[in-house]
């Protein structure tokens, strides 16, 4: 009898340390379910986006599992002071309640509550503000990047289509998607983000899909990749004179204390270490436009555009022309006819061979085709060069 007594003590020392160990396992499954998926210092450098879908996608097993033991070494631990287990189970629960409800992505940058959209004559949106914009069907929309910057993704529709409107701030990315996904309408919520990039979780399958390609990157459908509408960055002004009677987005009054916070982040006069600018060329924060198609990519330095305003040159043998606008924002794309084809820049207006073109390409002569659009994206370098690994550099 003696030496079943003398088990207890070791029993009861056993479950306190299961106990404790369990808590400890619990917290640290908690940090880092977010840890891989949130701009933490490391976690975005790192190749981890399957161990990041694994930790989340079985989450719930890994709570119930450590959970129940939790449970189970609490009554059988024969504990003189309760306070001290009660109060270490209530600190791991405000270390869940934090990862899962206070840095979660879509607990800090909210949808809109409601997208309403005025025409120029309506609208309270300053002229000179960058948006990125659209046109589909005859409509044309443009959603300043002040806004888009905080939601990340704004829901609409566009000639009769639904679209999904969104934007990276760490990788100064804008992309316009249709929300199909296999042939139906589908829902997406920000749940983190990859490398820098936002990424989004389909209601239906749970997959992730990277925000700068629209790619499922983990999950059921990873491969698969959303439509994508063609759209312009300029300055809004500059927009209206193409289409006069686009609609633009309006603010969300219940979110007016976060668009201020972005008021200076277009212009690059932010100092946070996510979303500043570099100035300099080919920094990590460094302002280029990439430039993606059959041929190739390749990525050129927003200060030799800037001093240059008008660019000619060749991707893989595709000969290009890049242009900026006198307003130092907008930015447009195309392909030339051959190497020879020469343009000159001349009051919003570009001229070859005596055939004169709108900054968008349309020609100003009925009997002349337009130009052929190139889709063009402003990025910080460190984004185009890790979504682009094989892109050249301009002029290296």
């Amino acid at each position: 009898m003696r030496n079943i007594y003398a088990s207890f003590p070791i029993t009861y020392s056993k479950m306190k340390k299961l106990f404790f160990l369990s808590i400890l396992a619990l917290i640290l499954f908690e940090i880092a379910n977010i840890y891989f998926i949130m701009p933490i210092p490391g976690s975005q450098e790192m190749n981890s986006i399957d161990l990041a879908y694994f930790l989340y996608s079985w989450r719930w097993v890994f709570r119930t599992g450590l959970g129940l033991l939790i449970v189970y070494s609490f009554f059988k631990g024969n504990w003189k002071r309760r306070w001290i287990p009660v109060f270490v189970a209530i600190f791991a629960g405000f270390v869940a309640y934090l990862a899962n409800f206070q840095m979660a992505a879509d607990s800090i940058f909210l949808q809109p509550q409601s997208v309403e959209m005025k025409s120029a004559q309506e609208s309270i949106v300053d002229s000179n503000r960058i948006i990125l914009g659209t046109v589909f069907n005859g409509e044309a929309r443009a959603y300043p990047i002040q806004y888009l910057g905080y939601h990340h993704q704004v829901l609409d529709t566009i000639g009769g289509k639904p679209i999904m409107v969104t934007y990276c701030t760490v990788c100064r990315t804008g992309r316009i998607f249709e929300p199909v996904v296999n042939g139906k309408p589908e829902i997406f919520r920000l749940v983190g983000m990859d490398h820098f990039n936002a990424m989004f979780e389909d209601q239906t399958t749970k997959s992730w899909w990277r925000q700068v390609s629209g790619e499922a990157i983990a999950g059921e459908l990873k491969g698969q990749v959303l439509p994508e509408f063609f759209s312009s960055q300029t300055e809004l002004k500059q927009w209206l004179s193409f289409y006069p009677n686009s609609l633009i987005m309006q603010p969300d009054i219940h979110f007016q204390e976060k668009y201020d916070s972005m008021s200076n982040y277009e212009n690059g006069n932010r100092e946070g270490r996510l979303t500043r600018r570099d100035t300099a060329s080919w920094e990590e924060k460094s302002w280029v436009v990439g430039i993606s198609m059959e041929a190739g990519s390749k990525a050129y330095d927003w200060n030799t555009l800037e001093e240059e305003n008008i660019i000619h040159d060749e991707i893989n043998r595709q000969p290009v022309l890049l242009v900026l606008a006198d307003d130092r924002k907008s930015f447009f794309a195309f392909e030339r006819e051959d190497m020879n084809q020469q343009f000159v820049f001349q009051h919003d207006t570009l001229i070859s061979e005596g055939k004169r073109y709108t900054l968008e390409g349309k020609s100003l002569d009925s009997s002349i085709p337009h130009l052929t659009k190139i889709k063009a994206y402003q990025e910080y370098w460190h984004s185009w060069r890790t979504f682009h690994p094989e892109t050249l550099k301009h002029r290296e």
